[in-house]
């Protein structure tokens, strides 16, 4: 994210293809490194999983098998994934701060999972009405609204550097690629991952709320001794237990 300077030069944010310019790019690739070209559903199916980044096109575009290329890249891109943001249920202390960043982390990626899902069912409803339903693009949050649903905002630059999501100059929050939504909605709608982030969230409070606890432990000397404690709140008010 480009934010010294930025009022003293000019700043250009690159992203990926739109669907209409991956599928003609993807052509021209498989034609150039493989001398033929599959059919346009087969090449869709593959771009949506790698979208329209120039790099991931090309990869797959030099596979024999682009389907299975395609299959290959979102795996490797969800097993990396885990491997920086995964969780783990009834986690320890000692890796509380991690998993503070894991489950602040998939809050804003479900959050993106279910606006790309509302824009596919909005896709499928105009095309069943004979409309023409505009392109399926990459879903975005402001800045702003992404440190809400975070409910971290220091997190958030984390996930930018380790490209998870992208920043752009106008303080637009997306993931960082469509392989990325895709890894990210494998992981989201697996069975259970509800609940494991509940799981998570609460075990973190949990452990928040025992460093909070102090403990006070007192051996009798003597057998008979009692403990008098005496609280007094803000009103100078006491309480003897």
């Amino acid at each position: 994210m480009f934010t010294s300077g930025v009022n003293q030069r000019q700043v250009l944010s690159i992203y990926d293809l739109n669907p209409r310019e991956s599928l003609s790019a993807l052509r021209r690739l498989r034609q150039k490194m493989k001398g033929h070209v599959e059919e346009d559903h087969i090449l869709e199916q593959a771009l949506q999983d790698i979208g329209g980044r120039l790099s991931y096109m090309a990869r797959a575009g030099r596979s024999n098998d682009i389907l299975e290329a395609a299959k290959n890249m979102r795996e490797n891109e969800k097993a990396w994934l885990l491997s920086r943001i995964g969780l783990i249920p009834d986690c320890d202390d000692d890796v509380m701060d991690e998993q503070k960043v894991c489950a602040s982390s998939w809050l804003l990626l479900q959050e993106f999972v279910k606006r790309y899902k509302a824009q596919e069912e909005e896709y499928l409803r105009l095309k069943e009405a004979g409309e023409s339903p505009p392109e399926l693009t990459t879903p975005t949050i402001s800045y702003y609204e992404a440190r809400q649903i975070m409910t971290r905002p220091d997190f958030l630059e984390f996930l930018d550097t380790v490209n998870i999501v992208a920043i752009d100059a106008h303080h637009v929050v997306r993931p960082d690629s469509t392989l990325m939504l895709r890894a990210a909605r494998e992981v989201v709608e697996e069975e259970g991952f509800e609940e494991l982030l509940t799981n998570v969230r609460e075990r973190i409070d949990e452990i928040e709320g025992l460093h909070r606890t102090r403990e006070l432990i007192w051996k009798t000397s003597e057998e008979g001794d009692t403990l008098k404690i005496v609280v007094e709140d803000g009103k100078k008010q006491s309480r003897i237990y």
